[in-house]
């Protein structure tokens, strides 16, 4: 199938070959409905998540915020699926794993779905649209899933432009977040440091000594913009490197910080670590605390 004939860059409508409409203050429910009217129930067991959704990080408190208008409501969009490859009888998140997250907190037996039959590209693509025009991405999220498509799929940087509705420049500025260290990734990521931050670390002969003393002294971007500048003037003693995370470790972090909701860090040397969870509100300690005590 042409790029030309998919409609690149008039969003999921032109990608999907029909309306999607979101719920929002916006666009209330009513009109939300009339977006699913195609849509069936399905039991929730029977969707499984896309492990290239390019969304990695939910958060604890917006799941259970979105779990509470569940109960109240429903769930108001339909989730976007196709018949998962490999699992005969089960669906493939496409769009939506958040609601269905939210869904199964909320303790619903079943959950509409609106089902097409689309390549891996198509769904990757659709999962970068929805979170990219709804801003659900972290930027580390978006250049990883900009890298898969242009890796694994052969996409130029001008496709993905057109792909995404996002200028060229945007795309490749985005991805030049790729280009550094793991931990600064990891400080984007996990939301401690801007995007706006780790661009101006990209030159930076000691991106990470650098990053610890904006992160600890809350320099705005213009701030570390001249840090950088001045990076030889630097002589916080204070500020040490972080020892570089291995591969295994970031992957471990990765999973116990999607299956907890919460940000993880985790450390070793040799065998001996620490591990550390970060919540935000009383309720995620109270989740913590009821897992720890299972």
């Amino acid at each position: 199938m042409s790029e030309k004939n998919r409609g690149l860059g008039r969003g999921l409508s032109a990608l999907l070959g029909d309306p999607v409409v979101v719920a929002t203050a916006e666009a209330p429910a009513e009109k939300a409905a009339e977006g699913g009217r195609n849509s069936l129930e399905q039991p929730i067991e029977l969707l499984v998540r896309n492990p290239d959704q390019p969304r990695r990080v939910f958060g604890e408190s917006e799941i259970e915020e979105l779990s509470n208008s569940i109960r109240e409501k429903g769930v108001l969009q339909p989730i976007l699926v196709r018949s998962a490859p490999g699992q005969p009888g089960k669906y493939q998140i496409i769009a939506g794993e958040r609601r269905w997250r939210a869904a199964q907190k909320a303790g619903l037996h079943t959950v509409p779905v609106i089902i097409r039959e689309l390549n891996d590209l198509e769904v990757l693509e659709v999962g970068i649209i929805e979170n990219v025009q709804r801003a659900d991405l972290n930027p580390m999220e978006e250049s990883r899933a900009y890298k898969v498509l242009m890796e694994r799929f052969g996409r130029t940087q001008d496709a993905l432009a057109q792909v995404v509705g996002k200028s060229r420049s945007h795309i490749a500025n985005t991805l030049r977040l790729l280009t550094l260290p793991p931990l600064i990734q990891d400080h984007v990521l996990e939301g401690r440091m801007s995007a706006g931050h780790a661009r101006t670390l990209i030159t930076a002969q000691n991106p990470e000594v650098l990053a610890r003393a904006i992160i600890e002294k809350g320099l705005s971007v213009r701030q570390a913009e001249a840090l950088v500048r001045d990076e030889d003037k630097v002589e916080d003693k204070s500020v040490r490197m972080r020892p570089v995370v291995n591969a295994d470790i970031l992957s471990l972090e990765q999973d116990l910080q999607e299956a907890l909701g919460l940000q993880v860090k985790l450390s070793d040397a040799g065998g001996k670590g620490e591990l550390r969870l970060s919540y935000k509100t009383l309720e995620q300690l109270d989740e913590i605390c009821r897992k720890l005590m299972k």
